[in-house]
C-alpha cells in the first residue's frame, strides 16, 4: 500500500513537472523564432545594422553602457555614469512610488463612491471619460504645467494608475448585492463591517483585476512621459539613443521593457490576481 502510493506521488510529480516543463517550451518558441530571423536577418543582410542592429551589438552596449561603473556601489548609488543603471532603476522607482500612492487612492475612493448606487452611476462617466484621456494625453500639459522631469512622469503615470483603480473598484463594489450589505446591518454590524466582509471581498477580484491593468497601461504611459518629459529612465535612454542613432541602445532598452513588465505581471501580478479569484470563490481548485 505504501509502495502504490509512492509511486502514485512520483507519477503526479512527473506530471507536474512534465506540464510545467511544456508550458515553458511553448512559451518560449515566439521568442526562439524572432531571435532566429534576428540572426539571420545579420547573416543575410536583409536590412543594415541602422535599421536592425547585430545581436552582438545589442549585448555589447550593455557592457559599454556600464563600462565606467563601480561595482555594486554604483549600483545601489545609482552613480549617474552607470547610464543603464540608473535609467533602470529611475524607471523602476517611478512605478513604485505611482503604485504606492495610486492603488490606495484608487481602491478607496472606488470603494467609497461605489457604496452609494445614485453616486456611482453619476460618476460611472466621469470614469469612462477620465479613463479615455489619462496618460499619455496628458503628456503636454504636464510639461507645461510641471516642466520636464520626474514630477511630470510621475503625474502620467498616477494618472492612469488612480482612474483605473478608482474606475473598477466603483464596478466592483457596485456589483455586490444590496442584500449582503443589508444583512450585516440587520446583524449589528457597523459601515466599516460592511466594507470590510462585503464591499472589500465582494469587489477583490475587479481590484485585483484592475490593478493589474492600471499597471500595465501606466508602465506604457510612463515609458511614453520619459521619452517626451523626462530627464532619465528607459523611455528617455530610447528617444536620445534615438536621436544619436545609437540603435543598438534602443533595441537594449526595448528589451529592458519588455523583460521587467514580464516578470512583474509573471510573478507579481498574475499571481495576485489568480490566488483572488480562487481565495473568493470565482473559480475552484482541486486539492
Amino acid at each position: 500500500m505504501t509502495t502504490a502510493v509512492g509511486n502514485l506521488s512520483i507519477a503526479v510529480q512527473r506530471r507536474f513537472g512534465r506540464q510545467r516543463l511544456r508550458k515553458i517550451i511553448l512559451g518560449s518558441i515566439p521568442f526562439a523564432v524572432m531571435i532566429a530571423i534576428w540572426h539571420a536577418n545579420t547573416v543575410f543582410d536583409w536590412l543594415p545594422p541602422v535599421f536592425i542592429p547585430p545581436i552582438g551589438d545589442v549585448w555589447e552596449a550593455i557592457f559599454f553602457l556600464q563600462e565606467d561603473c563601480a561595482g555594486f556601489v554604483a549600483l545601489v548609488m545609482l552613480d549617474n555614469s552607470c547610464l543603464i543603471t540608473t535609467h533602470v532603476f529611475s524607471s523602476i522607482g517611478r512605478v513604485i512610488l505611482a503604485a504606492i500612492v495610486g492603488l490606495p487612492l484608487g481602491i478607496a475612493f472606488g470603494i467609497l463612491c461605489g457604496m452609494s448606487r445614485t453616486l456611482s452611476k453619476f460618476l460611472e462617466p466621469v470614469g469612462v471619460f477620465a479613463n479615455s484621456i489619462s496618460g499619455i494625453a496628458w503628456i503636454p500639459l504636464a510639461i507645461v504645467w510641471f516642466g520636464v522631469g520626474w514630477v511630470t512622469t510621475l503625474f502620467i503615470m498616477l494618472n492612469t494608475i488612480f482612474w483605473l483603480m478608482f474606475f473598477n473598484s466603483m464596478l466592483g463594489v457596485r456589483s455586490v448585492a444590496k442584500v449582503y450589505e443589508e444583512s450585516v446591518l440587520t446583524m449589528g454590524g457597523s459601515r466599516w463591517d460592511v466594507i470590510k466582509q462585503v464591499y472589500l471581498p465582494g469587489a477583490m477580484p475587479s481590484i485585483i483585476t484592475g490593478m493589474r491593468m492600471s499597471m500595465g497601461f501606466g508602465w506604457r504611459a510612463l515609458i511614453a512621459a520619459e521619452m517626451i518629459g523626462g530627464d532619465s529612465g528607459l523611455g528617455f535612454m530610447i528617444f536620445t539613443s534615438a536621436a544619436e542613432f545609437k540603435i543598438e541602445e534602443v533595441f537594449l532598452g526595448v528589451i529592458f521593457i519588455s523583460i521587467i513588465f514580464m516578470a512583474t505581471d509573471k510573478y507579481l501580478l498574475a499571481p495576485l490576481e489568480k490566488w483572488t479569484v480562487e481565495r473568493w470563490g470565482l473559480v475552484w481548485r482541486p486539492t
